[in-house]
């Protein structure tokens, strides 16, 4: 009680004086007498020094009093083994095989288109037709002269089977039947020419020239056709992953466009590096069940390079570098309850995916790693430990 008394008298007899000074202070610059003004400065640092150093052996006792005070705080995590999957990320395009556009192989009028747009077709099926320019008329002709030349040869042949007339007679008849059917079949070949035909089965994207247009073998361009089936992703991989990415890697393909992404899998791996970009190309698989994929759409690609089952991975905000260029981090020893000993292990570390990266050696499974306050602490330093995440 007495102690609160006498703590009471000080406070009261601080503030008044302090009321005094103020007022002192305010009557000596109001007279405006420089002489006066330049002591009452001199006093007034005086005092602030004399403050200064109270203030200073105040702080030195509470410290000495109290060691708890000078110990840094920290938070900790205990690294623990997991599996890991690092993805190299690349762009693609979408490509496929089946997408071509259908020339003519007859000189002539397009007489007739049979498809449209949009349109579903099969292999085989006719699409359009050239004006054959009376080929037709000729076929017809040629087909009655092969049957003339077929009736000769098949008398001609029995009657030489009966050792009747002579072989030049019966060769003459077979060659002339053999070069009437030979010309028939030529002449129905040019004639299948002037209809054009699906290559594959597929949708028709366009028709590019109208009915009753002339077209040329070659040259003029009648219709596009795809295949949406049989999709794949083609992409330059830098030559540094050619042992790593290989057939059979997984994959996680993004549409930016769609909004979509999948899985699947590296089905070709390039077996040639151009020495332009050092690159190699490979090809992923491609599953487009409901045709929402189409050529030359963009994808952004994952894919996987390395894997570990049992990966320890620490923030790579955490770690810092000694002047040999060693990477190092904070782990504790000597934990008693919240306390323990801050110790500088040196580590190596392997691959990084976003904000964190592999331990490959120094870690251990299960050990508690210093996380915030890190960069704070020092080797053999006395932390306190707020919380364990």
């Amino acid at each position: 009680m007495k102690n609160i008394y006498t703590l009471l008298l000080a406070s009261v007899l601080l503030s008044s004086c302090g009321s005094d000074k103020k007022s002192s202070v305010e009557a000596i610059i109001a007279t405006n007498d420089l002489e006066k003004i330049r002591q009452k400065h001199t006093e007034l640092e005086a005092s602030a020094h004399e403050i200064a150093t109270q203030l200073k052996e105040v702080e030195a006792a509470i410290k000495a009093l109290n060691p708890q005070s000078k110990i840094p705080l920290i938070t900790t995590f205990k690294a623990n083994e997991a599996p890991f999957k690092h993805y190299v990320e690349l762009q693609g395009n979408v490509s496929t095989n089946q997408n071509i556009v259908i020339y003519p192989e007859f000189s002539g009028v397009l007489s007739s288109v049979y498809v449209k747009e949009g349109q579903q077709v099969k292999k085989g099926q006719i699409l359009a037709k050239i004006d054959d320019g009376g080929l037709s008329q000729q076929l017809a002709q040629l087909k009655i002269q092969a049957s003339l030349a077929q009736t000769t040869y098949e008398r001609q042949d029995r009657l030489w089977q009966q050792k009747i007339g002579s072989e030049m007679q019966y060769l003459q008849a077979k060659a002339n039947y053999e070069a009437q059917t030979q010309a028939v079949h030529q002449l129905e070949q040019q004639i299948g020419k002037t209809q054009v035909r699906a290559p594959f089965s597929g949708t028709i994207d366009d028709v590019i020239t109208d009915q009753g247009s002339v077209v040329a073998p070659g040259q003029t361009q009648l219709i596009r056709i795809v295949n949406l089936d049989d999709m794949y992703i083609e992409s330059d991989v830098p030559e540094s992953y050619v042992s790593s990415i290989v057939k059979g890697k997984d994959v996680q393909v993004y549409f930016p466009v769609l909004g979509k992404e999948i899985k699947t899998k590296v089905r070709q791996s390039g077996n040639y590096i151009n020495p332009a970009n050092r690159t190699f190309k490979v090809e992923i698989a491609l599953p487009n069940k409901d045709k929402s994929i189409l050529p030359n759409l963009t994808a952004r690609l994952k894919i996987n390079d390395y894997t570990s089952e049992k990966a320890i991975l620490i923030p790579q905000s955490i770690i810092s570098e000694n002047a040999e260029g060693q990477q190092y981090v904070y782990t504790i020893t000597d934990k008693d309850g919240k306390t323990a000993k801050a110790h500088r292990t040196i580590i190596q570390t392997g691959k990084t995916q976003g904000d964190f990266i592999e331990i490959l050696s120094g870690i251990e499974n299960g050990q508690e790693i210093i996380d915030e306050g890190a960069r704070s602490v020092k080797e053999g330093q006395d932390v306190k430990i707020l919380e364990i995440k």
